[in-house]
């Protein structure tokens, strides 16, 4: 039996160029998702009470229901259930629901680590991150950058370059992520997550921008190059714990996001309750139109209840935790 998880993640400021070749600082949270892979006399794949037998390719094929995930990591490594000793996967996840926290993501990380290592395959955390991330871009059809997929397998607090990957082929000219923890420098920052409540599919979300930026639009070209400047700007206001510094770029880093559309109503009210709340800065933590925000301030629990006040769904206090890990094996 093989037991593997990974953690969700937020934001902190350089997101969202981990699609177009910029720099971002992420942190994982303590929420994580988990899969468990075991022997069984058929392959069968379980979520809660769903079981769904697979017999053959054909039932590999993806309908947008719950097993799309596992369907897709199993189709991706070439694992064929007809001929392949039968095994079972069940996953679950203490993520909340496509909230911008990239819990799909981690989801599927675990999914792919437990059949890794079923498989005895060798892979480096860097090869395990692009894996992951070609199984949403090729097989999924998601739209997405890298961003959740390197932090779901390094977690931790972590900077993070992308030059180079911004045309997201993954071919052999495109280089891997430059990986820098920060973790060893904090570990309890003053923020706050809070989640509006409203779902979003961040495929949905990126696309229209992402067709922007490949027409060659330049007010989203110019816009993205500055947030990926925020990004490596904020990781020296991080490291000298200037706070109110980190505040302002994270300020203007949501409110260029915003301006490109890439926000919501649902984004904006909570900000401004943070804000109102005490909160030094406060910005998308993820994809927006729903999903989660982030908030920067001194006093936490005022910038808690101001939140709650507001409606938001869930709050998540910010600390960096472990990446893709095997739990257990037996």
């Amino acid at each position: 039996m093989i037991l593997a998880s990974a953690p969700g993640r937020a934001g902190i400021i350089g997101n969202p160029t981990d699609m177009y070749g910029g720099s971002v600082i992420s942190c994982s949270i303590a929420e994580r998702a988990y899969c468990r892979l075991g022997d069984a006399e058929e392959m069968v794949c379980r979520i809660d009470s769903d079981v769904l037998v697979v017999t053959g390719k054909e039932m590999l094929a993806l309908d947008g229901g719950r097993f799309d995930l596992m369907k897709a990591a199993i189709y991706a490594l070439g694992i064929d259930p007809a001929t392949t000793r039968p095994f079972s996967l069940e996953v679950w996840t203490e993520i909340p629901e496509q909230a911008g926290l990239a819990g799909s993501t981690a989801l599927l990380a675990a999914i792919m680590r437990c059949l890794i290592e079923h498989f005895e395959m060798r892979l480096t955390p860097y090869q395990i991150a692009e894996t992951v991330r070609r199984v949403e871009w090729d097989v999924m059809k998601i739209t997405c950058g890298y961003q959740d997929h390197y932090m779901a397998v390094f977690g931790g607090l972590n900077y993070m370059d992308f030059r180079g990957k911004e045309m997201m082929r993954q071919d052999d000219d495109e280089p891997y992520a430059s990986i820098e923890c920060l973790s060893r420098f904090h570990q309890d920052l003053p923020m706050i997550l809070a989640h509006t409540g409203v779902k979003r599919f961040s495929g949905g979300v990126h696309k229209s921008i992402r067709d922007r930026w490949l027409e060659g639009d330049r007010e989203v070209i110019d816009a993205y190059n500055r947030i990926a400047h925020l990004g490596r700007l904020g990781k020296k206001a991080l490291l000298a714990c200037d706070w109110k510094r980190l505040a302002e770029l994270m300020n203007e880093n949501h409110a260029i996001q915003r301006d490109l559309g890439g926000s919501g109503d649902a984004n904006e009210r909570l900000i401004q309750a943070a804000l109102d709340s005490g909160a030094m800065g406060a910005k998308l933590a993820g994809a927006g139109r729903g999903g989660t925000i982030i908030a920067i301030g001194e006093d936490l629990e005022r910038l808690e209840a101001g939140l709650m006040e507001a409606g938001a769904e869930k709050l998540l206090r910010l600390k960096p935790s472990e990446g893709l890990i095997v739990e257990r094996m037996c």
